[in-house]
């Protein structure tokens, strides 16, 4: 049975509905105005059906005021435009007077089913999300459980949030995973790598600029922040970000507003930022590579992804799962994996972690013959682990630059531009650019 909270204040009307409805099962209470409303309770009903046109308070406040509860607004046939906007506030229907009695029950009855099936749905999401910590993502060790938790707790909230981890970890999978679980799921997720971008363009891709504003500027661009409104804004790769791009970056978080590159007018957007780096923050902070305010503007909250190689107890549903998602995509089926695997799994470093695990699945996928299980010569995992000689980088001393033109130096004649980009957690496209900026010629 459900309970309906009639409020109008013409007692005849009032007479009639409690009759219409009673009849068609329902507990019904009667109120003659909000404030007679308020006082029988708004919690323990499931329907308000209320007259617009109240002694006192209108009946339109009950909409906000009664929430989550449906409200259904009745009004006079000359005052339809008045309903309108009632449920432009929110109501879910409305009935006009005179009403025909069965139109008063059918619209009672689809309203109270829907609100059913709107709980059922919650309560079935809320089960799964309980089940299964955060799609596409696999984790029990208790690196993972704390990230989970943290994602659960962090999600809901408008909190900016620090993603920190090693290249390859997930950090861009944990981004997604709070957007979807987010009161902001069904706005855009933007994401960008700000190490992908080049310096010069990097304001303007963040934040957009008008025609004219610099050469080759032939028509004025939104910014990325613009195309997330009200959505999710992903930023990896966030130590890329050069001064002057951090400096606008803070405003836009502190003010809410930015100013697209050669406007002087400021506008308004609702993004909610979420960064990721593999680079310490607080060391380039130090240095006076980062900003320091930023920084603390960033890390509202802090959610660190463990490396995969401290993620023992996490490497056979990793790669059993991966695997299943390569075979399907290469149209293969029934593949599984050697014995000799998990030892070599477990013997090996992962430098580039589950996104190196992932691309080695897939290769040994393409690659395997079709008869028996995928060895861990397929996964190329057979080769002696590397020396800490061989993978030590040199004792950062003096500035970031100093480091970078030491290193490359160092390994420039031994390793090939990518293992030297792999080794100093950047991209290519950015290795070539600190090149040239530091005058630093590739070897032939």
């Amino acid at each position: 049975m459900s309970h309906v909270l009639i409020v109008e204040d013409e007692p005849t009307i009032r007479m009639e509905l409690r009759r219409v409805l009673r009849r068609h099962g329902h507990e019904v209470t009667l109120a003659g105005d909000v404030a007679e409303a308020m006082e029988a309770g708004l919690a323990d009903v499931d329907l308000v059906l209320t007259d617009l046109r109240l002694p006192g308070e209108p009946g339109d406040v009950l909409i906000e005021r009664a929430a989550p509860v449906p409200v259904v607004v009745m009004t006079a046939y000359g005052s339809i435009s008045s309903a309108v906007e009632a449920m432009k506030r929110g109501a879910v229907d409305y009935l006009s007077k005179p009403f025909d009695p069965d139109e008063l029950a059918l619209c009672v009855e689809r309203v109270l089913r829907e609100a059913r099936l709107g709980r059922t749905a919650r309560a079935l999401e809320s089960d799964v999300r309980k089940a299964f910590a955060v799609d596409g993502m696999i984790g029990e060790c208790e690196g993972m459980k704390a990230v989970f938790s943290r994602i659960d707790k962090t999600a809901p909230t408008p909190a900016t949030v620090l993603i920190l981890g090693e290249s390859g970890t997930g950090k861009e999978l944990v981004a997604r995973a709070m957007h979807a679980r987010s009161r902001r799921a069904q706005a855009p997720f933007v994401a960008v790598n700000c190490a992908s971008i080049p310096e010069n363009l990097v304001e303007s891709e963040l934040f957009g600029h008008e025609k004219g504003a610099f050469t080759g500027a032939a028509q004025a661009r939104r910014g990325l922040f613009e195309a997330a409104h009200q959505g999710t804004l992903f930023l990896d790769e966030i130590g890329e970000l050069p001064l002057a791009a951090q400096a606008r970056l803070l405003r836009v978080l502190q003010e809410g507003e930015l100013r697209p590159v050669g406007s002087s007018r400021t506008r308004k957007v609702d993004v909610r930022l979420l960064a990721a780096t593999h680079r310490d923050l607080q060391a380039m902070c130090a240095e006076g590579s980062f900003r320091q305010d930023l920084y603390f503007r960033l890390r509202v909250v802090e959610i660190r992804l463990p490396p995969l190689r401290d993620r023992d107890v996490d490497l056979v549903p990793l790669a059993d799962a991966l695997l299943a998602r390569s075979a399907e995509a290469m149209g293969r089926t029934g593949l599984t994996l050697a014995p000799d695997v998990l030892p070599a799994m477990r013997a090996y470093d992962w430098p580039g972690n589950v996104r190196e695990l992932a691309n080695a699945l897939e290769r040994a996928v393409i690659l395997h013959d079709g008869e028996g299980p995928i060895t861990a010569d397929e996964l190329g995992l057979a080769a002696p682990r590397a020396t800490e000689a061989d993978t030590s980088l040199p004792e950062p001393e003096g500035s970031l630059d100093d480091y970078f033109v030491r290193f490359v130096q160092a390994h420039e004649g031994e390793l090939s531009e990518t293992e030297i980009a792999k080794r100093l957690g950047i991209s290519r496209k950015t290795l070539w650019e600190r090149r040239s900026r530091l005058g630093i010629p590739r070897k032939r």
